[in-house]
């Protein structure tokens, strides 16, 4: 992968989506930019602020945030593609609730989500 999609060195922005932390919202699955680090919530969440991401800042690459998963994904050619090891962590936290955060999950979650 081209440097100018893809910064290996830059560690994530933090364990969850930082705008949903940020306004209380909540998210079903996390994905990492792989060009700044920015973790967002996926595309199955309410506010899909991973690809938002990626459309506002040109960012079209994130790598799965989720254990065990280390999948890339390019929104500009709409398809998996591979990346190199990026800098740790390389998922949240093994006990962060899926969905999350703890405590900021509605009941009804399965009927909001895309």
């Amino acid at each position: 992968m081209n440097s100018e999609l893809i910064d290996p060195a830059v560690p994530p922005s933090g364990t969850g989506c930082v705008e949903c932390l940020v306004g209380g919202g909540w998210w079903v699955h996390l994905r990492r930019c792989a060009r700044c680090g920015h973790v967002g919530c996926c595309d199955s969440s309410p506010a899909q602020h991973a690809t938002a991401h990626a459309r506002a800042t040109g960012h079209a690459v994130v790598q799965s945030f989720e254990p065990g998963e280390d999948w890339f994904w390019d929104y500009d050619r709409g398809e998996v593609v591979d990346g190199p090891p990026l800098a740790g962590p390389t998922s949240r936290p093994a006990d962060q609730p899926v969905p999350g955060p703890a405590g900021s999950v509605p009941p009804d979650w399965r009927q909001q989500i895309r």
